[in-house]
């Protein structure tokens, strides 16, 4: 995927973003994975023998992607791109997949595997997160039937936040799939106002983040970086930028220094490690997140423009090529085109 021929960039916007050829081939991508059953890694409690499961009976809408997660932000991916480009060409395949897939009695049915007991801590958060961001995303699409249809599954995963988020008394900082303030951030547009005592209560004392361990060996996101991203997207300017302040004191330095280099990735059939693709993706997306809530004008914002431009180019020539990051990494390209 050459990023020459696809993206686009200018002195006014230093990072490249989405253009309609991208945007197809990237939908073509997922296209080809969101309804292929296997290779499949559940996640899925056995309570007793007769608890096994081909995936798509359990799972009758997000059943392909490798896992059930991977679906989920598959299709919330080509909502995305749809809304942006209506007119490109598989448009008409991503209408006719949410047609077939996104009905009553199959999103009723991921709503049924959410009632057994052993499933109270099923894809918490991450895919919490990635649900909820879809739900709001298909509510972008007037006049068609595909939000009113998620609502009630959308509902019960809001629930489940409502109901875990003040058990949490530590947020979880890893850079994988337990991250809290990523899940946060995926399900703000959806539940909003909701979260922010939560975002506060874990995260606003934090000071002088050192990014100590970053990257680990199998990481896909910042915890550094995603924290503040949730911080920008839930406080108010005159209480975020004080924060982020105090938060990575020295970034006008280029401190840490950590942040600013783009992963290695030695192995890309190796699921973990290929994950560091996807933290190149996420690091570009966060960092024009953050630059995107600073005032104009601001020392910081040129660096940290430069700094996801050249992680953007570090991981974007990987989404495909080997399953391990062909059944995810084009949404977390989408994300870091769109900033």
């Amino acid at each position: 995927m050459a990023r020459q021929c696809l993206l686009v960039a200018s002195p006014e916007n230093p990072v490249p973003h989405l253009t309609e050829p991208l945007a197809a081939r990237l939908a073509t991508i997922a296209l080809g994975h969101v309804e292929r059953e296997y290779p499949h890694k559940p996640d899925h409690v056995l309570a007793a023998a007769e608890d096994g499961y081909a995936p798509s009976t359990a799972h009758p809408v997000f059943f392909g992607s490798f896992d059930w997660h991977s679906c989920v932000h598959s299709h919330w991916m080509l909502a995305r791109l749809l809304r942006r480009f209506p007119e490109m060409a598989p448009a008409s395949a991503i209408r006719a997949l949410f047609h077939r897939r996104l009905t009553a009695e199959a999103l009723a049915g991921e709503c049924a595997y959410l009632r057994a007991p052993s499933a109270r801590g099923f894809e918490r958060p991450y895919g919490w997160g990635w649900l909820l961001a879809l739900a709001a995303e298909l509510g972008r699409h007037p006049g068609e039937p595909w939000a009113s249809r998620i609502t009630p599954l959308a509902e019960a995963f809001a629930r489940r936040f409502e109901d875990f988020l003040p058990l949490a008394t530590y947020a979880v900082r890893t850079g994988s799939h337990g991250n809290t303030a990523f899940a946060l951030l995926m399900a703000a547009d959806h539940m909003g106002p909701a979260l922010v005592p939560h975002a506060r209560r874990l995260f606003a004392t934090d000071r002088a983040c050192p990014a100590w361990g970053e990257p680990g060996g199998d990481d896909f996101l910042s915890p550094t970086l995603t924290e503040a991203a949730l911080l920008a997207r839930l406080l108010p300017p005159g209480e975020f930028l004080p924060w982020f302040d105090a938060f990575l004191p020295d970034l006008v330095r280029g401190q840490p220094a950590v942040l600013f280099e783009p992963a290695r990735v030695s192995d890309r059939t190796d699921g973990k490690i290929a994950h560091l693709d996807g933290l190149n993706l996420s690091r570009a997306w966060c960092w024009r997140r953050l630059a995107a809530a600073l005032p104009q004008g601001d020392a910081r914002r040129e660096a940290m423009l430069s700094a996801a431009a050249v992680h953007l180019d570090a991981g974007l020539p990987h989404v495909a090529g080997h399953y391990m990051g062909e059944h995810w990494l084009a949404s977390f390209a989408v994300l870091a085109l769109e900033g």
